[in-house]
């Protein structure tokens, strides 16, 4: 009796075929989404001289300059010494600087070296792709407000009133400005565009929200549009967290920051999912 060979459909008859892409552990690409945030962290470490080491000189030249152009003869604010006061506006202004530095360059690069394709082919969901990015601008701003805090406070003099308050507003202020950087990086075409985004909407932003100063002195006016300025809310809430002093309720705070988070986090999904000048 002869053995008849089995055919290669027959071989595989009853056995599930394999599939590109399946998603493990439930709904969520666990390991995709970790691998790309490992990405973004990895790729700013890879040059921490310029990601993290310049913005903590950045943040010591701002108290420096101050200190010596105003001296020692500068009153009080909010009860404070002035350096003091200062310098919860100046490390939030460092964080959120770097957290949009880091999404916004790393899509941007991405477009123009036109390897953007390789975080768009894996089996990643549009909302796995955005938490990627924002955990890379999450970590960055992090670790930039530990330098800051480890290196800087104790040559000012400062201490951290309430730690949990701090985090929860660099974290929130981390997440904003990574998910506006994600639409920058999308929406930009050219590296002149990405320039004139950020020197023209993030750093005024960033400038004119009482980083340098007590929106109490304002006149009516500008102390309303200071108030309708996000970014307002961030520095108040950290300078809450580092002094217990604010111009404004900390719970107000931050629950507008978390209301404009949502939303701008809501519009950078719909473009991912949209492919908004990423696959065109």
């Amino acid at each position: 009796m002869t053995e008849t060979a089995a055919s290669p459909a027959s071989a595989t008859e009853g056995a599930e075929a394999p599939r590109m892409g399946v998603r493990r552990f439930g709904r969520v690409n666990w390991l995709g989404l970790w691998t790309l945030s490992l990405r973004e962290v990895r790729r700013f470490l890879a040059v921490w001289t310029q990601t993290l080491l310049a913005p903590l000189v950045t943040a010591g030249l701002f108290i420096t300059i101050f200190s010596l152009a105003i001296g020692p003869g500068r009153g009080a604010v909010m009860g404070v010494p002035f350096l003091a006061f200062l310098v919860p506006g100046i490390l939030t202004m460092t964080v959120i600087q770097n957290a949009f530095a880091n999404t916004s360059s790393s899509i941007m690069i991405s477009k123009v070296q036109g390897n953007i394709v390789d975080t768009l082919m894996p089996p990643l969901s549009p909302l796995e792709i955005l938490l990627g990015y924002i955990a890379g601008a999450v970590a960055r701003g992090a670790l930039v407000s530990l330098a800051i805090i480890v290196v800087i406070f104790p040559v000012v003099g400062v201490g951290v009133a309430h730690p949990l308050w701090v985090a929860a507003f660099i974290v929130l202020g981390s997440a904003l400005l990574g998910g506006l950087g994600v639409l920058a990086g999308i929406y930009a075409t050219k590296f002149d565009q990405m320039a004139a985004i950020t020197n023209f909407i993030i750093t005024p932003l960033s400038f004119l929200s009482g980083t340098f100063y007590s929106t109490s002195i304002l006149p009516p006016g500008i102390r309303a549009a200071t108030h309708a300025n996000p970014v307002f809310y961030l520095i108040d809430g950290v300078r809450f967290g580092v002094l217990g002093r604010s111009d404004s309720a900390p719970l107000i705070g931050l629950l507008v920051v978390s209301a404009v988070t949502a939303a701008v986090l809501g519009l950078s999904w719909h473009w991912l999912r949209t492919g908004y000048r990423l696959k065109s």
